[in-house]
């Protein structure tokens, strides 16, 4: 059975990878040269990489790790020492770090706030123990409840002080959704939480060992073509056509009329985010209630930054947390990336966020207000007769990226099928636990994959030969 993709991101290749497995024949249409999506990287004339965002990957993502597994491909995660660096905005160049022992879970986050001195207070230990872990007892139906309420709002109705809010969440939310705590869903927050505390090592961290669309989607595309599917890039999406009873006829790619094609499947899904996706609804399904909620959801703004430098900031080989501003985390790639590696000279990365009011202005403004920030990040090497000189840079505008989980967004999440009877989702914005994430991806393309299969179990009932089933992973892979 053919099915066709509109998408080459992490969900699209997903959902195509495991239709191979259960012997269905994908072609996956992706509108740009380029594969990844909210994941794609490019190389400049120098030969250097430049991404979309700064991808991290946490032993909490048991679908992702058992992607890499399954494509043989787990020696490209370089895990990192098991432990979060933020930085101290009070004490410029310094770091405070909460290191995780090798401990069960969750005394091994216990002790890592407990043995932190220089962030917290007892007090305020105190004060995030009354809120957090209370929250974590009262399980998964408890954490769903608070979609209701910002993270600040939640914070306030646990007790838990600002400086705690400003000292660690600011940082964690903007990393998670690129928006503030006074923004943020409490759901993804707490979601977050009980995933990184309750799993040894869900919150230690991997870099890939090269850029994502080399070393992650093209094995993935390796996978997929070698069973007999397609991946095409430069085949845009124009028009979803449509059978008299609205079911889907074909998908109409190519840039103008005179390079129209249409390819046509026995089943369709949309992989493309969802500002795309509601922009390429067909007119007769506008009316339904169920692609009607997608007006709910909306994509957040983000700004990665590239900043090559004449010599080393810091050796750090990890992901840290600026605490500015204006910018979430940031990484020395040079120092964590082993094809971006340099002995001598420092490559950092950086997300900039929130980034609704700076998304609009210039490289150059853009550019100058990070490195007013990278002062007190290093001052260092920006403060003195020989400061750092700043050899090129590349900035990255994602004017829609994840779906901006604000509060009340659940309820316009849709389920991977819908009421087009050829006609699914993927993209981490569908219904799954793992929200807007390179996980929350994967995991939906699986979940695509089990559902066309789920009805072809369906249709095909009197038949005696049963048909392939998958497994969502559920538990996170020790790193």
């Amino acid at each position: 059975m053919r099915v066709a993709i509109a998408g080459a991101g992490l969900a699209g290749l997903s959902c195509a990878k495991y239709l191979t497995d259960l012997g269905y024949t994908p072609i996956v249409l992706e509108s740009r040269d380029v594969l990844g999506g909210l994941v794609a990287a490019w190389k400049d004339n120098d030969g250097d990489w430049y991404e979309t965002g700064l991808h991290v990957f946490f032993g909490a993502y048991p679908n992702m790790l058992q992607l890499f597994k399954e494509l043989k491909i787990e020696d490209r995660l370089q895990w990192k020492q098991h432990t979060m660096i933020f930085n101290q905005p009070d004490k410029p160049g310094t770091y405070s770090r909460f290191d995780f022992p090798n401990l069960p879970a969750p005394l091994n986050g216990i002790m890592a706030i407990l043995r932190n001195n220089d962030m917290l207070s007892w007090g305020e230990k105190i004060e995030l123990a009354k809120g957090l872990v209370p929250a974590m007892l009262r399980g998964q139906k408890y954490v769903d409840s608070t979609d209701k309420y910002t993270f600040s709002e939640w914070l306030k109705q646990q007790g838990v002080g600002d400086d705690v809010e400003q000292g660690i969440f600011i940082a964690a939310a903007k990393s998670l959704n690129f928006i503030d705590p006074s923004e943020i869903s409490a759901l993804v927050l707490l979601t977050a939480l009980s995933r990184f505390l309750q799993q040894k090592n869900g919150s230690q961290v991997a870099f890939l060992d090269g850029s994502p669309t080399e070393r992650l989607c093209q094995p993935m595309v390796d996978y997929i073509t070698a069973r007999g599917g397609e991946v095409r890039t430069k085949a845009p999406l124009k028009e979803i056509l449509l059978n008299e009873d609205g079911s889907v006829r074909g998908f109409s790619i190519g840039g103008n009329e005179s390079s129209n094609e249409v390819v046509t499947a026995d089943l369709y899904v949309s992989a493309m985010p969802v500002d795309i996706m509601k922009v390429m609804l067909p007119a007769a399904w506008k009316q339904k209630e169920f692609f009607q909620k997608l007006d709910g959801l909306e994509g957040v703004p983000v700004i990665n930054i590239h900043l090559w430098f004449d010599r080393k900031l810091t050796d750090i080989d990890n992901l840290l947390f600026s605490r500015s501003k204006l910018l979430s985390v940031y990484a020395d790639m040079s120092n964590t990336c082993k094809e971006y590696a340099n002995p001598d000279r420092s490559m950092l990365e950086l997300v900039f966020a929130p980034a609704k009011d700076w998304i609009n202005k210039s490289e150059e403004e853009i550019l100058k207000a990070t490195l007013v920030e990278l002062e007190t990040l290093f001052p260092q090497h920006f403060v003195g007769e020989n400061p750092a000189k700043l050899l090129k840079y590349k900035i990255v505008k994602t004017p829609r990226s994840v779906y901006t989980a604000t509060p009340g967004r659940q309820k316009y999440r849709p389920t991977q099928v819908t009421p087009i009877s050829n006609f699914y989702l993927a993209g981490s914005y569908t219904m799954q636990p793992f929200l807007g994430s390179m996980e929350g991806a994967v995991l939906s393309g699986k979940l695509t994959a089990q559902a066309i299969n789920a009805q072809a179990h369906l249709e095909a009932n009197a038949s005696s030969k049963p048909t392939q089933t998958l497994q969502p992973a559920t538990n996170a892979a020790t790193a």
